[in-house]
């Protein structure tokens, strides 16, 4: 018996060193795979070299200028809408012709407009007859107020010589008391006649003058009002304000339009300027003066900023460019490549400019390791853009790569595994 219980503990001594050999076995056999993933797993996101767009961190000039497209434009233009109601009755010039100042280019025609013209014409000329009458009758007035006072004076003359003598008669007694006493009474008499009737002829006239200057600013309102209706009517005879070429005049003869319809558009002829949209983040510091350059069939054109319409539009703003000197001869609606200059050249670490800025805002870029084979998100600092490049401040060296094609299918990704 005791033999048999000496086989068994020996039997468990035997056991235990052959289970810790396993064990460590296993673990063994665990760091190997766990080594073998590290090694041959993908540290990233897989991608194909020839997918993306890879470039090198340089150092050389930063040139603060701006390579964009701009719209030929003329630089003045004038509108011509209708100011009447009417119907097209001639259409004169074709659209893109060259006109002249107050060349016809289309006649309008109104009947309702003709209407109220024969009628205010018709109540200009009563008025006109009304006034000459009330003329007539002022100047027959003062005819009559000068027969009469005429004949008054008359009167109160002879009153006065008669009654003279009277005075000498009286004085030597060959007339009476009474009869001098009568004599004065009509000289007296005949003087009030006269006041009076002086009186009288001063107050009709002026009432006579204040009718005809009634009437003469009634004759005068009518005559402004009829003027400005025979001008709206000359309206419907559309003219050229000012030389230029003849833009969007589609209409028909027959047509009918109504007031504020856009006719056509007059451009400058020879004289045009440039409409160019920049990104918005060039807005803080494009301002009025800026030189650029048109280069065009051979030659440089000088431009320079002469407006700026700060409102961004799909995240884009529009400055206006003039030329410095006479233009080349363009088409409105051309579409050119002028260059904006923003600043002087500085010596700077440039990363070519690519799609990874919009996706990134320039915030984070993948940068690749020395192997070529892997890419690593790393934070960047980085500045000015123009020319087709980026001026960097920080979080990379002159030598790294980047991958600057767009991220919008790798944003989500920390790494690359460029294959």
């Amino acid at each position: 018996m005791s033999a048999a219980l000496s086989g068994a503990a020996m039997d468990r001594r035997v056991a235990v060193p052959r289970r810790y050999g396993l064990i460590v076995l296993a673990v063994l056999a665990a760091l190997a795979a766990a080594l073998l993933l590290v090694r041959y797993w993908p540290r990233g996101v897989a991608v194909a070299r020839a997918d993306v767009e890879i470039a090198a961190v340089k150092t050389g000039p930063f040139r603060d200028l701006v390579v964009g497209r701009a719209v030929v434009q003329p630089l003045q233009s004038v509108l011509l809408d209708a100011t009447e109601d009417g119907r097209v009755e001639q259409v004169l010039v074709k659209d893109g012709a060259s006109v002249a100042a107050g060349q016809l280019l289309v006649v309008l025609s109104s009947t309702q407009r003709a209407q109220e013209l024969m009628a205010r014409s018709s109540e200009a000329a009563q008025q006109l007859a009304n006034l000459a009458t009330f003329r007539a009758g002022l100047a027959q007035a003062k005819a009559a107020q000068r027969r009469e006072l005429t004949q008054g004076e008359f009167e109160l003359e002879r009153v006065r010589r008669l009654h003279q003598r009277n005075v000498g008669l009286a004085a030597q007694g060959f007339l009476s008391p009474s009869a001098l006493e009568d004599s004065a009474d009509k000289l007296a008499m005949a003087q009030r006649l006269l006041t009076q009737l002086q009186a009288d002829g001063r107050e009709e006239l002026r009432t006579r003058e204040q009718s005809v200057q009634a009437m003469q600013r009634a004759v005068t309102d009518l005559d402004q009002r009829l003027t400005a209706m025979r001008a709206a009517s000359e309206g419907l005879a559309v003219r050229a304000p000012v030389a230029g070429r003849v833009t969007g005049l589609a209409l028909q003869v027959g047509e009918s339009v109504r007031a504020g319809t856009r006719i056509a558009r007059l451009d400058s002829l020879g004289r045009f300027k440039l409409d160019l949209r920049l990104d918005e983040f060039h807005l803080g510091r494009a301002h009025e003066g800026l030189a650029g350059a048109l280069a065009h069939e051979g030659r440089s054109h000088a431009l320079h900023v002469a407006r700026i319409d700060p409102q961004v539009k799909d995240g884009r703003f529009t400055v206006e460019l003039a030329f410095d000197a006479e233009p080349p001869a363009l088409q409105v609606g051309q579409g050119l490549d002028v260059r904006l200059t923003l600043g002087q050249a500085q010596d700077a670490l440039l990363l070519p400019d690519g799609g990874f800025y919009a996706d990134t805002g320039g915030a984070w870029a993948f940068v690749l390791d020395s192997d070529g084979r892997h890419a690593q998100r790393r934070p960047l600092q980085l500045g000015r853009r123009a020319d087709g490049v980026i001026e960097v401040l920080g979080g990379l060296q002159a030598g790294e790569q980047v991958v600057v094609s767009p991220y919008r299918v790798l944003a989500g990704a920390s790494a690359l595994d460029i294959h």
